[in-house]
């Protein structure tokens, strides 16, 4: 007999439904219910709504009930559209040198940066490297995000890629999160390669991905356009090729130097991400197109440098989402919510502008249109934080925790 389930009594049910996919909210948009439940059968919603009528209503279905017994606010699961936690080592060594002054590029140069650890994860086993990522996963799940993008690209070879996206794939049968690979193995042109950038690409388009296609690891095809990575004539080459083998596009684009919105934009890409470094021009660009913005405070803050202007690309009318993208060099802390909030305070977003950032409009970078919202027919993915009232997630900056965590329905996180 299928068992619907109905959770709550939550103070605060915050569905993010019914707030368009771009420009700039106000938080009088928000929907709140309150005194909500959430009704969920076979991982996903059937209805939402006032918790004591959902009971009555569902009285005679063999409803369990699982009840919140304190007071509690739940939000949409967390969606982290941009990672790169599947790698071993450590950056600490770039981090203090960085902090003496030097730049990112002068770190690379002198031995540090992603070739670092490009060695140092191609030298660690399957089951080093599942480990690493199922606990870092899992400190993402148990902080309310239940969807994780996971790139590769700290191999650099065909035979290093693949195994780190058979790493990804096996680690999501695992664990009660959704990992969603991204083969990013145009990342840097790796120090062992005797050839150019172009010959590179080419030869992750003759031999790496043909492979990533037979063997179904992954469906996104990432690139990093900036001076010490790749060109936009070199990507643009590269990225036609992947999108004619039915891959989506997604590009690490206008970090250091502008041109990658723009390739974006015209190869109709799923999203840019970073755009510290992003004009006018590319922002206007944006909001025309159905490109998704991703920006990343973590890379800012790890780094020292300014964020991406997230108020303007708001009110242009793009489409902003907010990802971690937690790495052992530019952004160690992996924290979205604590990184969410500071974002939000320097660029000056409303709360359901940062809430959107993290839930449905993160949700679609991804190309998924089933969660991120608290709504009929979506995956029943909740975070619930010990609170009464939900301003207190970003005013809390990070530091309140949820309490409670669902994936699809079921309560995989409890702290007491």
């Amino acid at each position: 007999m299928i068992k619907t389930k109905i959770i709550g009594p939550f103070v605060q049910l915050l569905t993010m439904d019914n707030i368009p996919l771009k420009g700039s909210v106000n938080d009088s948009q928000l929907e709140i219910i309150p005194n909500g439940g959430v009704v969920v059968c076979e991982g996903k919603i059937v209805k939402t709504g006032n918790f004591e009528q959902l009971c009555y209503e569902f009285r005679d279905q063999h409803t369990i009930i699982d009840r919140i017994d304190k007071d509690m606010v739940a939000i949409p699961g967390m969606v982290d559209p941009h990672t790169h936690i599947c790698w071993a080592g450590s950056r600490a060594m770039d981090y203090s040198l960085r902090l003496a002054g030097k730049s990112y590029l002068e770190i690379a140069q002198s031995g540090g940066g992603i070739g670092d650890t490009v060695t140092k994860t191609r030298a660690a086993t399957i089951a080093e490297l599942e480990s690493l990522l199922t606990e870092r996963a899992i400190a993402h799940l148990n902080n309310g995000v239940t969807t994780i993008e996971v790139k590769s690209g700290y191999c650099l070879n065909t035979e290093g890629e693949l195994k780190l996206l058979e790493v990804i794939g096996n680690v999501n049968k695992t664990i009660r999160v959704d990992l969603i690979s991204t083969c990013l193995a145009a990342h840097i042109k790796p120090n062992d390669f005797e050839g150019k950038p172009s010959d590179y690409l080419e030869s992750i388009v003759n031999e790496l991905l043909p492979e990533i296609k037979k063997r179904t690891l992954s469906n996104r095809i990432d690139i990093y356009i900036d001076n010490g990575a790749f060109t936009v004539n070199e990507a643009r080459v590269y990225l036609k090729h992947a999108k004619k083998m039915g891959f989506d596009l997604v590009i690490h684009g206008d970090q250091f130097t502008i041109g990658g919105s723009l390739l974006a934009c015209e190869l109709e890409a799923l999203s840019v991400d970073h755009l510290e470094a992003v004009n006018d021009l590319e922002i206007k660009l944006l909001s025309a197109s159905n490109v998704i913005s991703i920006v990343l405070p973590g890379a800012s803050l790890g780094l020292g440098c300014g964020f991406a202007p997230a108020r303007k690309l708001l009110d242009a009318g793009c489409s902003l989402a907010i990802g971690s993208d937690w790495n052992p060099g530019s952004a160690p802390m992996g924290d979205l919510l604590l990184q969410t909030a500071i974002l939000g305070i320097f660029e000056k977003m409303t709360m359901a502008e940062s809430l959107a950032g993290i839930t449905f409009r993160a949700a679609r970078a991804l190309d998924l249109t089933d969660r991120g919202i608290l709504k009929e027919r979506f995956l029943a993915d909740l975070a619930g934080f010990p609170t009464s009232d939900y301003r207190e997630i970003l005013y809390n900056q990070g530091s309140l925790k949820p309490s409670a965590v669902w994936k699809k329905g079921e309560n995989v996180r409890v702290r007491i």
